[in-house]
């Protein structure tokens, strides 16, 4: 994606401090870049936004701000990037659990901010990779259970072998043109239903 393509949400209540994380945008040349400074029902703004990437620039924040706003930097699913004036330990492991890409303190310069803001796509890029990668194998482990009691399940019914279970398995997905382990999952719903399986 080109740096002109990223479409830049920047949040501060303070225009003042907005208009330098702008100009600074703009001059690294991101044309589409928009400005929030009133934050009530800012998730709704940044829905019909829809950012590539969001900046919030905070200055000093109370304690019940900065967390209201971990909150919505999590449940955006984008990119963030936060500026606060002065911060300490646990606002910083609060951000990290909050998946904010870059916390910066006492950073706010215009020639950092093109830097700051590629960091914060390149570690979100970054942490979603890795939990993707997370989910999927969590799904092949789930999807590997789910097979082996299918496969227990039609040994005990029909009296096969594990192969042949297995076989009768891939021939019906195959028939269906499903997954194996969906028809596994099938299997082990049909059975608790009819004979009392635990699932």
């Amino acid at each position: 994606m080109r740096v002109g393509d990223v479409s830049v949400l920047i949040i501060d209540e303070n225009l003042a401090r907005a208009a330098i994380i702008e100009d600074g945008l703009r001059a690294a040349g991101h044309a589409r870049v928009s400005v929030i400074s009133d934050i009530k029902g800012v998730m709704r703004q940044i829905e019909d936004l829809a950012p590539d990437v969001i900046v919030m620039d905070l200055g000093n924040p109370n304690r019940d701000f900065l967390e209201h706003m971990f909150r919505v930097s999590k449940a955006s699913g984008k990119p963030v990037a936060m500026f606060v004036d002065r911060s300490d330990d646990q606002a910083m492991r609060d951000a990290i659990e909050a998946g904010v890409s870059a916390y910066v303190v006492d950073g706010l310069k215009q020639e950092r901010i093109k830097p700051i803001l590629d960091l914060a796509i390149l570690r979100f890029r970054a942490f979603e990779q890795i939990r993707a990668e997370r989910d999927t194998a969590l799904q092949a482990l789930d999807d590997r259970k789910s097979l082996d009691r299918a496969k227990g399940i039609i040994m005990k019914l029909k009296g096969v072998a594990e192969d042949e279970a297995y076989a009768l398995l891939r021939a019906t997905a195959m028939n269906q043109g499903k997954r194996v382990a969906d028809i596994a999952q099938a299997v082990i719903a049909s059975a608790s239903l009819l004979h009392g399986e635990e699932k």
